[in-house]
């Protein structure tokens, strides 16, 4: 078993110290932690990797069993790395899709003028809204206004709000 390594950041933003930890399984470097757990469904092992500061891991996978088929093979540097890149690689697909859920667009065409039409839903446990904005080829806003949450952003909406001179959607 390896010793922990403390490492103080020279980064001012980093308020607080790093605790490095090289352990067969248990592995802590930088914002990463990945922990090798007993599987609960099956004989075998997982592994979880848990961002710092989060309470959930955001990969949790099998995990390679040892040679001698009945513990876990322990954690690598090569390994971490690796199981980082995922780990990584899901976040970034979660936000992509949230912001794709949050985030609609699509443009009309009006008395030969192109017009971008947009919604941003802004989630809030208590007051969840969403702002439909439109605006020209050069990116200048038109209008904005603030509408539910639910607004279903389609073509034949979006062109009945500019028709209307982008009043505010019933």
């Amino acid at each position: 078993m390896t010793a922990p390594v403390t490492e103080i950041s020279l980064d001012p933003e980093a308020s607080q110290e790093r605790t490095d930890i090289h352990e067969p399984r248990l592995w802590r470097s930088g914002l990463w932690t990945a922990r090798v757990i007993k599987n609960e469904d099956d004989d075998g092992w997982a592994v979880a990797m848990v961002r710092q500061g989060e309470s959930e891991p955001a990969l949790v996978g099998p995990w390679t069993m040892g040679r001698d088929k009945k513990n876990p093979k322990p954690l690598d540097k090569s390994a971490f790395s690796t199981l980082v890149k995922t780990a990584s690689e899901v976040i970034r697909r979660h936000e992509q899709a949230l912001h794709s859920a949050l985030n609609k667009n699509l443009s009309v065409e009006i008395g030969g003028v192109r017009i971008r039409v947009a919604l941003q839903i802004v989630p809030d446990e208590d007051d969840a809204y969403a702002l439909l904005s439109a605006q020209n080829t050069f990116g200048e806003e038109l209008a904005q206004v603030r509408v539910a949450p639910n607004f279903k952003l389609n073509t034949a909406s979006a062109t009945a709000w500019v028709e209307t001179e982008f009043r505010k959607p019933a």
